[in-house]
């Protein structure tokens, strides 16, 4: 017998499969135009976007998120400015569909081409962060894919206003909106509902930690592209420019120090270490805590050295706490 949330997630998952039929046919130009106005509405409704954060993060806070988490949940008008710029960066981005991969014949008149398409529909299931619900809705505009979206519960409030402006962006451009669908139930069920529902979804990507990705993984009836554990490593190597380093390096950890793709180790090579220019204090193991600033912020980074050519050498690495 089909549960309530069940048959809800199939008549999302209906609706998503008759929207990539049609949007796989757009053109570039009306793909960008639905992009491009996406990013102006994300814009004029940030008012209702703040607004439902605001309780998203009332709530989060109430329940005892970890700070970290809260920071990835939280949004302000420079993160709304910093969707709607991401937004516009997809839109000025090249169209894959159509572009040929390969071509070649057999040498007897009957010729091959490896041509891009739209996959179809695509599942994506994600934690916290409010702008992925916009990231991994645009890129699936632009590739001409629907999106089934299903984020954190947390993030529901400030998940459903960023779709509904973005499908509002879909509207206006004569995109149908169906191709931007997100689940608007917290039932963890939903989870096993959308891995096993692949006569609507063509492919799933879970986002998020490893029990998360896991459960996918295992439940899955399409395939599924995933990530694992790891630690965020910036390498340094011989022939690098040391000041664009330094500059990366700061920016990778103090730009955004909460987020799952922050720099957690910098690997220098010693040979590339030079005096008055060092990034890294040049120590043995165990690597020693080397800060990185900016205005405001200040950041322990773990910091190792390696020697053997080119090659990291294989080193015990340990996390920061930031």
């Amino acid at each position: 017998m089909t549960s309530n949330y069940e048959q809800r997630i199939l008549e999302i998952g209906a609706q998503a499969r008759n929207a990539a039929r049609a949007l796989a046919r757009a053109t570039t130009g009306k793909k960008n135009a639905a992009l491009l106005t996406a990013a102006d509405q994300i814009e004029r409704s940030s008012e209702r976007i703040l607004t439902a954060n605001e309780a998203d993060m009332k709530s989060a806070t109430a329940s005892g998120l970890s700070s970290a988490m809260l920071d990835r949940l939280r949004l302000d008008s420079a993160r709304i400015s910093a969707i709607a710029k991401s937004i516009r960066q997809v839109a000025a981005l090249p169209d894959p569909v159509g572009s040929v991969i390969r071509e070649w014949d057999r040498g007897d008149g009957l010729e091959f081409a490896k041509v891009r398409v739209p996959i179809g529909v695509i599942g994506i299931i994600y934690e916290s962060r409010p702008n992925v619900t916009s990231d991994a809705a645009s890129l699936c505009l632009k590739t001409g894919n629907a999106v089934v979206l299903r984020g954190g519960s947390e993030s529901l409030g400030s998940n459903l206003a960023i779709a509904e402006a973005l499908r509002e962006g879909c509207t206006e451009t004569g995109i149908t909106p169906n191709a931007i669908q997100i689940i608007d139930l917290t039932d963890r069920g939903a989870v096993r509902a959308m891995a096993e529902m692949d006569q609507h979804i063509d492919l799933i990507i879970p986002r998020g930690g490893k029990e998360l990705i896991e459960t996918v993984a295992k439940l899955a009836r399409m395939p599924v592209i995933k990530h694992y554990d790891g630690i965020c490593h910036i390498y340094v190597d011989r022939a690098a420019d040391l000041s664009m380093a330094q500059s990366i390096v700061i920016n990778a950890k103090c730009q955004r120090p909460s987020v799952c793709n922050a720099v957690e180790t910098l690997l220098q090579l010693r040979e590339a270490l030079r005096a008055g220019e060092e990034i890294a204090d040049d120590e043995q193991r165990p690597p020693p805590a080397h800060q990185v600033q900016r205005p405001g912020q200040t950041a322990e980074l773990p910091v190792a050295t390696c020697h053997k050519g080119n090659i990291p050498v294989s080193l015990d690495f340990r996390k920061h706490t930031c």
